[in-house]
């Protein structure tokens, strides 16, 4: 948790982001994926001073926990002085133990973003999916919150002014909007109406601008002019030279009878091998998007 302190922005961990998408397709499914069509919606977590502290926590606790399909799992959360934001303790359940900064009593209104993120973490636990590396396994926890429908709260928490700054969980704002868009591009949903932060809607804005990219490099259709000639640039250097290395990490070019381009899926990320024979239509294995390419 940031919390007056700087803020780190951009893309720095763009690609374990990507991994982490990857992950989440390998283990379950698109059709799983799919299931998750709807988010978490302000109505959900509203959280009022007048409420009381505890049963509000467990209220927002239990959406959290229908929202992650978790129907055997209880969340028991608690609040002590602590450095971090949240804590969660990962035991064989069905009781999940839940830790809040004390700092939450008075800030209830992003209890909702740091329940979304433990019990993100009980989720993948019961799903015994994660990432060797500490910090790569947060970030893994953070996008899969915010791409399966509860982590537009974690981007809402981000508010930073000239004498104050506030961000919850380890993605910078900008890799939360681009995470909250790949979701929003496969859903058709816009989470923008339901920042309060204006910071949080800029942020969503930069990653919405990276996410389309995607959809925008070679060799797919969609690809402008000065990718398209690059990647003709590097198709004809491996046609004469054999494989060469792109000018775009997104693709690859492999052997040379037949020549095979190999890049990632604009939705999941996965690998895509096909051959380099001109206007073609490919289906991801992995998550079943169809993409127009010219290879």
């Amino acid at each position: 948790m940031a919390n007056g302190g700087t803020i780190e922005h951009g893309f720095p961990h763009l690609e374990t982001v990507r991994s982490a998408i990857t992950a989440l397709y390998r283990r379950l499914s698109r059709d799983t994926v799919d299931a998750f069509g709807t988010s978490v919606t302000p109505a959900d977590v509203a959280f009022d001073d007048l409420d009381d502290l505890h049963l509000g926590a467990q209220r927002v606790a239990r959406e959290m926990v229908r929202h992650y399909r978790l129907p055997h799992a209880r969340m028991i959360v608690s609040f002590r002085e602590m450095t971090h934001a949240a804590h969660v303790e990962l035991t064989p359940g069905p009781e999940y133990f839940i830790e809040l900064n004390d700092r939450f009593r008075t800030h209830r209104r992003d209890i909702g973003a740091a329940l979304a993120h433990e019990v993100a973490h009980v989720y993948l636990h019961r799903l015994d999916l994660s990432f060797p590396d500490t910090g790569d396994n947060e970030i893994l926890t953070d996008t899969t919150a915010a791409y399966l429908g509860a982590g537009w709260l974690l981007l809402d928490a981000y508010r930073e002014d000239a004498v104050s700054s506030q961000k919850l969980g380890y993605l910078t704002p900008e890799e939360y909007g681009y995470v909250l868009a790949k979701r929003a591009l496969l859903f058709d949903e816009d989470p923008s109406p339901w920042f309060t932060s204006p910071q949080a809607y800029e942020a969503y804005a930069r990653g919405l601008a990276r996410a389309r990219s995607d959809a925008r490099r070679p060799p797919l259709a969609a690809a402008g002019w000065a990718g398209r000639r690059r990647y003709a640039r590097d198709r004809r250097s491996a046609r004469d030279r054999g494989a060469a290395p792109a000018s775009d990490d997104r693709y690859c070019f492999e052997g040379r009878s037949p020549l095979r381009v190999r890049f990632a899926c604009p939705t999941c990320h996965q690998r895509i091998r096909v051959p380099v024979r001109g206007p073609v239509r490919v289906r991801c294995a992995l998550c079943r998007t169809v993409l127009d390419c010219d290879t």
